[in-house]
């Protein structure tokens, strides 16, 4: 493997899956890009390859250009629902999927950003992936939706990063979202360590995590 050692090689071998969710060399990007190819057809090649020029140039920018770059990045997505796009109930997509599929839903946007930005360098520490009841005023209904959240300490007002809305807006201004769990890879991580006690949201979470990462894992897809 060459280049810096990947954040996720810190956490312990169980999170060496995560390797194949971002871009670590060329041979790997050539791998990732005749995959995607494979799967979705040629012009999936286009739509990753500006993935890669980002994670390869953007490290020098500061968090808040990171934030911005990242979020407008993934937000010219089309938003399609999992039943819509891949024909399940619930499909967390990898990075890859989502952009060589041109499609995914919230969950899919969050996870893409989560990925993107902790290989740029933002502290786990300072991310989320957040589930929230979401009031959509064109419907005016309530549903389930996910964000990413940022902030800079612990207690600190969180930035909202959402696939519906491009302004990256401080949660006070989001009173359209009311959150009710979150989770990152280190708070994931503990939900996996313990033995008993876990709440129901840990349980579906870890479950949709570990369905990713088997997908992941699938080495032999992508020769």
């Amino acid at each position: 493997m060459s280049g810096r050692l990947r954040w996720w090689m810190l956490a312990g071998p169980t999170w060496l899956w995560l390797t194949l969710a971002i871009a670590m060399d060329s041979e790997l990007e050539s791998r990732v890009l005749a995959y995607a190819v494979k799967r979705f057809g040629q012009p999936a090649d286009a739509r990753l390859k500006p993935w890669f020029s980002m994670l390869h140039g953007a490290a020098a920018l500061n968090e808040t250009e990171k934030l911005q770059l990242v979020n407008t990045f993934f937000n010219r997505i089309p938003n399609d629902s999992d039943v819509s796009h891949w024909g399940a109930e619930d499909y967390w997509s990898t990075p890859v999927e989502l952009l060589a599929s041109n499609g995914g839903d919230c969950e899919d946007f969050a996870l893409a950003k989560y990925f993107t930005l902790r290989e740029l360098g933002v502290p786990d520490a300072r991310l989320r992936m957040t589930y929230a009841k979401a009031y959509l005023r064109q419907t005016g209904k309530i549903e389930s939706h996910m964000v990413l959240t940022y902030s800079t300490a612990p207690g600190s007002e969180p930035l909202i990063l959402d696939n519906l809305i491009d302004a990256i807006q401080p949660a006070s201004r989001r009173t359209d979202l009311t959150p009710t769990y979150s989770f990152n890879v280190a708070t994931l991580w503990v939900a996996h360590e313990r033995q008993n006690g876990r709440n129901t949201a840990d349980v579906d979470v870890l479950s949709a995590w570990r369905e990713l990462r088997s997908r992941m894992l699938r080495m032999e897809d992508m020769k």
